[in-house]
């Protein structure tokens, strides 16, 4: 299971919002490759990076911010946040992104998934975004009144690299993950799913290790990692212990 560490992008700034809120955003470094590089030496192997602004507008916003992180660090990195067609998608990868999330346009352009997972194996993610259940696009502003499994089912035969899978009730609100939403979703799917949306503390990474959610490909941290809750060696050190041969 991989930890991503989460670095959300408004206004050129490392923020975390609350159920996706834009007007709920708090700060928490203005200088986003500076965090970057702080999450790979604390021993993180995969970055997770979304483009807020560019959610909302549907093209890039925060285009130097992102080339900074890349520049930055060595580890991988996975984008999402307004990419909504095949020139984005080229651009990022193109530039060093190791894989792009395809939120929005996986609801309104399916064929742009499919074609991009053919053009670019291994590198597309589907975002699903879900409150109540149903798919929310566009930033989570809208809802698109599909069921989140509907959605991931669309795209069983495409050669999509995860699911990132997020309950947007739970997101930077630390209430701990939505487990039993997780897992619904991934026991109807062959793809591997990516948890996201309100871990908490130790206790989450405890319960993810467990047998049942061996079917996950990993989980996002966000807020817990940048308020404290959440220590970093002690959550990368529980996850390589259960790598390790018994």
């Amino acid at each position: 299971m991989i930890l991503f560490p989460a670095i959300d992008l408004k206004q050129g700034q490392c923020v975390r919002l609350q159920q996706g809120d834009m007007g709920r955003a708090t700060i928490f470094n203005a200088d986003p490759a500076a965090q970057a590089r702080a999450f790979e030496s604390q021993g993180f192997e995969y970055l997770h990076v979304v483009d807020l602004d560019g959610a909302f507008a549907g093209r890039a916003m925060n285009a130097p911010a992102i080339e900074a992180i890349l520049a930055s660090i060595k580890i991988p990195l996975q984008l999402g946040g307004g990419i909504r067609d095949i020139g984005a998608i080229e651009t990022w990868l193109g530039q060093g992104v190791a894989r792009v999330i395809i939120g929005t346009a996986a609801v309104r352009d399916p064929d742009l998934v499919r074609r991009a997972a053919r053009l670019y194996p291994g590198r597309i993610a589907v975002g699903i975004d879900a409150r109540d259940g149903k798919v929310a696009v566009e930033g989570w502003a809208k809802s698109a009144e599909l069921p989140a499994a509907e959605l991931g089912k669309r795209f069983e035969d495409a050669g999509v690299a995860a699911i990132v899978y997020t309950d947007i009730a739970r997101d930077g609100l630390l209430k701990g993950l939505n487990i039993e939403a997780t897992l619904a979703l991934a026991s109807e799917l062959s793809i591997p799913v990516i948890a996201s949306g309100g871990l908490a503390s130790l206790a989450d990474v405890e319960r993810l290790l467990m047998p049942d959610c061996q079917r996950f490909a990993g989980a996002i941290a966000g807020r817990a990692l940048y308020d404290g809750r959440l220590d970093p060696a002690e959550a990368l050190a529980l996850i390589s212990r259960a790598k390790a041969p018994a």
